[in-house]
């Protein structure tokens, strides 16, 4: 299960990056695997201190394209070409 996003300004850093999703920049067409909001795991995912939040993504591109942590935040030379699933909100 994907804990809810809360710390203030991280939706707008993830932006559309959930599980599924394929977006595209300078740097590739990337789909999303993994959408880590633990700051301690992504810090460790990305071997940073003070990270709040990782992507773990693999370029669509590249035959050989191994997944990778990335933590840049989405800005507008991203866009999203597939939507991905919802974050999951369990019942109360």
């Amino acid at each position: 299960m994907m804990p809810t996003v809360t710390l203030p300004g991280i939706a707008e850093e993830i932006g559309p990056r959930r599980p599924g999703a394929i977006y595209q920049n300078v740097d590739g067409r990337f789909e999303v695997l993994v959408l880590v909001t633990d700051p301690r795991e992504a810090a460790q995912l990305l071997r940073r201190t003070g990270a709040r939040w990782a992507v773990i993504v693999r370029d669509t591109l590249r035959p050989d394209g191994q997944p990778h942590a990335v933590g840049s935040a989405w800005t507008t030379s991203d866009y999203l070409l597939r939507q991905g699933t919802p974050a999951y909100a369990p019942a109360a």
